[in-house]
C-alpha cells in the first residue's frame, strides 16, 4: 500500500500533477494515501486550467512535527514540473529542508520537468545523474549533477524525467523503485 506527497503550487503544469496523482491511486485502496500539498487548500489549478484537489499546504512543512510525520508515513515524493510553480515552490526554504532532508533519508523522488529545479535549491543533485527538462540542463550542469537526455533516469534514490511526453515510464520505474525499498 503506498503513500506519495506531491508537492506543487499554483500554476502547475497540469499533465505533471493529474497523471501521477491518479497513477499513484491505483496503488492504493485509500485514496487519502495521495496527498496533493500546495501553496493553497481545496481547489486549484495549472498552468491549461486544470483544477486539482489540495489537501495540505506546504506551510505545514514549518511544523517539526509534520515534517516527521510526512517523512515517516510517505513512501514517494513527487515534484511535479511547471516553470511558474516551481520558480516560486522554490523560494519556500522549508520546502527546500524538507526536500533535503527526505533525499537524506534515501526515500523515493520522482521528479520531472523543472521538479529539478526544487532538487538543485535543495543542494541534492550533486554528483548525480539527472534528467530535466532542456531548458534547465545548464542548472543540473551547474548545481553539480549531470544532466541527461532520456525518458527517465534512476540514480540512488532519484527518478527524474524530462517532460510529461514520459509519464508512463517515469511513474513505472517511480512506483517500481519504491515498490523494492
Amino acid at each position: 500500500k503506498m503513500k506519495a506527497l506531491i508537492i506543487t503550487w499554483e500554476g502547475y503544469q497540469d499533465q505533471e500533477v493529474v497523471y501521477p496523482y491518479y497513477r499513484l491511486r491505483e496503488e492504493t485502496s485509500n485514496p487519502e494515501d495521495i496527498v496533493i500539498m500546495a501553496n493553497v487548500t481545496g481547489r486549484f489549478s495549472g498552468i491549461l486550467g486544470v483544477y486539482m484537489e489540495s489537501n495540505a499546504l506546504t506551510d505545514e512543512l514549518k511544523n517539526p512535527k509534520s515534517v516527521e510525520k510526512y517523512l515517516n508515513e510517505m513512501d514517494m515524493l513527487v515534484l511535479p514540473g511547471g516553470v511558474k510553480a516551481l520558480e516560486k515552490l522554490r523560494q519556500e526554504k522549508h520546502v527546500l529542508e524538507f526536500v533535503n532532508e527526505w533525499n537524506s533519508r534515501n526515500k523515493v523522488i520522482a521528479s520531472t520537468c523543472h521538479g529539478a529545479q526544487l532538487m538543485i535549491s535543495s543542494k541534492i543533485v550533486e554528483g548525480k545523474k539527472i534528467s530535466a527538462y532542456y531548458s534547465i540542463k545548464d542548472d543540473v550542469n551547474n548545481a553539480g549533477a549531470e544532466y541527461v537526455d532520456a525518458p527517465y533516469v534512476i540514480d540512488t534514490n532519484i527518478v527524474s524525467s524530462p517532460h510529461y511526453h514520459w509519464m508512463g515510464e517515469w511513474m513505472k520505474a517511480a512506483i517500481d523503485l519504491t515498490n523494492s525499498k
